[in-house]
């Protein structure tokens, strides 16, 4: 999936754009940043008054007079337990404070990154085959589950603390220049190097970051490539060059962390000599004011203290600009799966449907995969609605590709296909979609319970109806005698049930959903013959009153079909059915 280059302002607007709902959260977040800033001014003060007011004789401040007693002003004592309180009163607001603000931006960030990923999620969903058949799953997994929580580190944890640091520093920056102007000067002057170091490295690290994510999706994509294809790993004996292979992949996800790790240390090293030298200057003019006279220790102390909060503020701002390369290159992967539009799209004021009457048109259709030559070519055709439809042909002619067609996966590159004399494009989608039921070759169960999955072709469906449509598939006998029933739990892909199980569960699901419209893609190709006899018949009593296609390769399933199709080189033709014999070695 190619991403585009953004700048940074368009992914930090477009991020906070996504984050608009919870600007509320946001906000206190900030507020609750900008408190600090005011108790962190007040840090230093208990030790000023100790320095200035207890062990020496400077006088107490105008603003301390007008509100303290005067019993206290005048005592060195009563100063001393004042600071001695003011510090632990300070200390425990400022880890209210980061309390209040730790709990606050958990639960924004939990927030901000669920809704994010369910959008995300709903979009991949809403993408082409096209789209899915030349990306894979894995990048788009990788994009959903980890780069989504750029928005996170972005919102919450970058530009937050970025504006809570601007106001700190000039905070700051007042309160120092109302103590010394030449000090304020000297130690805002590694403000411009700062700024350069992070624009030169930031570019750097984004470019890296970038590289890091692509390695590490890789690797991710050969894990579940292997994983979900462990039986042929382990038919082969090659769990060995599988793991070398994962092995090299993340080694090279190593290095390029490790390149990232250096640019950032250095970057780190520049920041902290830079400021080092500014704390070093400052202190050099401090002391030779403190010596002339110009200044007092205390305001020194004050001064210091405040410097080092100046200067954290700062390395805050240019470290945060480095640490943000990761989200945003995070954000840029995540945009770059959002920009992609669906192949298949709705009009915009489309046809609804209820319930089909199913009859099927092609008008001079012709279909290729992406910019390949065409799979199928100049198909016309009419198919009367209740016709039970063979479907047959060698492996790769194009049978499957038919039967995505008309189910709206793919739209043609020439001509139509019509339902009910209605061009499908015209149809809304789900609306389409809605008047097939579908029962695949590789049946697909999820890691649910029978039941659930039975009933996952109308959801919420009482119990007797799932049991009813279990029944006429010839499924409920083995259901009932499991231990848990119908909550008996699949396993992943179904896979604690054998394949004729499997099967029977997804007939009976195609018979919950009770659509007009029914394609049975090579159903019983990979059972025995016994369990064969029992889904075939399951399957005739599926395909009555039906408009059915029936995909296979096996004359039994032909049984009761009373329209042929054959499919080769591209062409579709319809052929005498009484040709089945002929066509006995017809493959799939």
């Amino acid at each position: 999936m190619a991403v585009t280059k953004s700048s940074s302002l368009q992914l930090y607007s477009r991020l906070l754009n996504e984050a608009r709902p919870y600007w509320p959260l946001i906000g206190g977040l900030l507020i609750l940043h900008l408190v600090g800033a005011p108790l962190r001014l007040l840090m230093p003060i208990p030790l000023k008054l100790v320095v200035d007011n207890v062990l020496g004789t400077q006088p107490v401040s105008d603003v301390l007079r007008a509100i303290l007693p005067g019993n206290i002003v005048g005592s060195p004592s009563g100063m001393l337990v004042f600071a001695v309180i003011l510090l632990v009163v300070v200390t425990g607001l400022i880890y209210l404070q980061a309390l209040a603000l730790w709990v606050v931006q958990t639960y924004a960030g939990q927030k901000l990154v669920l809704a994010f990923r369910a959008k995300l999620f709903r979009h991949v969903q809403e993408l082409s085959f096209s789209f899915h058949d030349t990306r894979g799953s894995t990048d788009s997994t990788y994009r959903i589950q980890y780069d989504a929580e750029a928005i996170q580190k972005v919102a919450l944890g970058g530009v937050i603390p970025v504006v809570a640091a601007c106001v700190t520093i000039g905070s700051f920056l007042l309160v120092i220049a109302a103590i010394d102007p030449l000090l304020t000067a000297v130690a805002a002057a590694v403000v411009p190097p700062l700024f350069l170091f992070t624009r030169t490295f930031g570019r750097r690290l984004r470019d890296e970051w970038t590289t890091v994510k692509q390695v590490e999706s890789s690797a991710m994509s050969l894990l579940q490539e292997t994983l979900g294809s462990l039986r042929v790993v382990k038919a082969f004996g090659q769990e060995g060059r599988q793991h070398q292979r994962f092995v090299d992949r993340s080694t090279q996800g190593v290095q390029r962390q490790m390149r990232v790790a250096y640019t950032h240390g250095g970057f780190d090293l520049l920041v902290g000599l830079t400021t080092a030298f500014g704390t070093a200057a400052v202190l050099y003019f401090g002391v030779q004011h403190v010596l002339a006279g110009s200044l007092t220790l205390g305001n020194l102390l004050i001064v210091m203290t405040y410097l080092g909060q100046f200067y954290g503020p700062l390395e805050v701002i240019s470290k945060k600009a480095a640490e943000l390369q990761s989200g945003l290159a995070s954000a840029e992967r995540v945009f770059a799966l959002l920009d992609e539009q669906p192949a298949v799209v709705e009009r915009e004021d489309p046809v609804p449907i209820s319930r089909a009457i199913g009859e099927i048109g092609f008008d001079s259709l012709s279909f290729g995969y992406g910019r390949g030559p065409f799979v199928l070519r100049n198909v016309s055709l009419i198919i009367p609605a209740g016709r039970r439809v063979g479907v047959v042909g060698r492996t790769g002619a194009g049978k499957s590709t038919l039967i995505s067609l008309l189910m709206r996966f793919y739209d043609p590159g020439k001509g139509s296909i019509s339902l009910d004399g209605i061009d499908l494009r015209d149809y809304d989608l789900k609306g389409l979609r809605s008047q097939f039921a579908i029962v695949l070759q590789d049946p697909v169960l999820f890691s649910t319970t029978i039941g659930e999955n039975i009933a996952y072709a109308r959801p919420g469906a009482e119990l007797s109806a799932v049991e009813a449509a279990a029944k006429i598939a010839n499924a409920h006998e083995f259901i009932d005698a499991l231990p848990q029933g119908y909550d008996t739990p699949v396993g992943e892909r179904g896979m604690q049930l054998s394949a004729g199980e499997r099967q029977r569960i997804s007939l009976a699901r195609a018979f919950l959903k009770d659509a007009p419209i029914l394609i049975l893609d090579e159903p019983t190709s990979s059972v025995d013959m016994k369990t064969e006899s029992s889904i075939v018949g399951a399957m005739q009593r599926l395909m009555e009153g039906r408009t059915s296609f029936m995909v296979t390769h096996r004359l039994d399933a032909l049984t009761g079909c009373d329209m042929l199709l054959q499919v080769e080189d591209g062409c579709v033709q319809e052929v005498p059915i009484d040709s089945v014999t002929r066509l006995a070695g017809a493959e799939r």
